[in-house]
C-alpha cells in the first residue's frame, strides 16, 4: 500500500452518519470562527467564504462534535501537524494512525490567494495515482507551520517541483513568514489561523515516533473540543 505524507491510504473507513438537522450549516454558522481548544493551548481558525465545500464540510464536523477528543495524529517540526483521524480517539500508545475518516470526499478547490504561508489551515488527501482530482479528505487536515526561504532556495522549488513561478507577492511572504510553497496547488486550503499559532509552535515541537506510528507524538496531544465563537475584527 502506497503512503505519503499528508496523503491518505487508498480507502477511508466509514465511521460518521450525519442526521440532516446535524449537519445543517447556517448563514450565522459560516460567520463565526472555529476554536480549537487542545492540550497544548487554543488556536482559532477562520474559514475562507472562497472555499465554501471545505468550509462547510469543516463547520459542520464542528457541529456535531467530530474533533472532539481526536489527536494530532501526525507531527513534523517545521512542516505541519496533521489531525482530524476518528480512529485516534480510542487509539493505543504506538497504533499507526492516519486510515479514518467519513465515508465521502471534498472536491478540490484550489485558490491564488490561499496558499501554504505559515498558519494556514489545509485537507490532507489520497495520493495522485488513485486520486487525480486531488479530491480531500472528508476530515482529515493539516496547520501548516514550514520554515522561511531565501530567494535561492524559492528559485530551486521552482525548477526541480514546482514547474512554475512562484508570484512575487507569495515569494515575499515565504521569505518573511515561511510557509510550504510545494504544497500550493496540490492540496486544498481553506482557512487561516487568527490566534494561536504559538500554540502551533509548540505543538510541532515535541517529541514524535521513529517506528510504525511514524510522526505521532509520544505523549497524545488532543483537540479537547472544536466549537463556534464570536469573530473577533482583526
Amino acid at each position: 500500500m502506497k503512503k505519503t505524507f499528508l496523503v491518505l491510504p487508498l480507502f477511508f473507513i466509514a465511521i460518521v452518519s450525519f442526521s440532516q438537522k446535524d449537519s445543517t450549516v447556517s448563514k450565522k454558522d459560516r460567520k463565526k470562527d472555529v476554536l480549537l481548544k487542545t492540550s497544548m493551548g487554543d488556536i482559532v481558525i477562520r474559514l475562507s467564504d472562497s472555499t465554501p465545500l471545505h468550509r462547510d464540510n469543516f463547520l459542520k464536523l464542528v457541529k456535531v462534535g467530530f474533533y472532539d477528543s481526536l489527536l494530532f495524529h501526525r507531527v513534523m517540526l517545521n512542516f505541519m501537524i496533521q489531525g482530524g483521524d476518528p480512529n485516534s480517539k480510542t487509539a493505543k500508545p504506538g497504533m499507526p494512525l492516519g486510515n479514518g475518516g467519513p465515508s465521502y470526499t471534498v472536491p478540490a478547490e484550489f485558490r491564488q490567494t490561499l496558499f501554504h504561508k505559515k498558519g494556514m489551515i489545509a485537507a490532507a488527501r489520497q495520493p495522485d495515482d488513485v486520486n487525480p482530482e486531488k479530491a480531500s479528505s472528508g476530515s482529515q487536515f493539516y496547520l501548516t507551520q514550514g520554515k522561511v526561504f531565501t530567494d535561492a532556495g524559492l528559485d530551486s522549488m521552482e525548477t526541480i517541483r514546482l514547474k512554475r513561478k512562484i508570484p512575487a507577492e507569495q515569494r515575499e511572504v515565504y521569505k518573511t513568514i515561511g510557509g510550504i510553497p510545494h504544497l500550493d496547488q496540490n492540496y486544498t486550503v481553506f482557512g487561516e489561523i487568527v490566534k494561536g499559532l504559538e500554540t502551533v509552535d509548540k505543538i510541532a515541537a515535541v517529541p514524535t515516533s521513529k517506528g510504525r506510528d511514524l510522526n505521532r507524538p509520544l505523549t497524545n496531544v488532543m483537540i479537547l473540543k472544536a466549537t463556534f465563537i464570536k469573530r473577533k475584527k482583526r
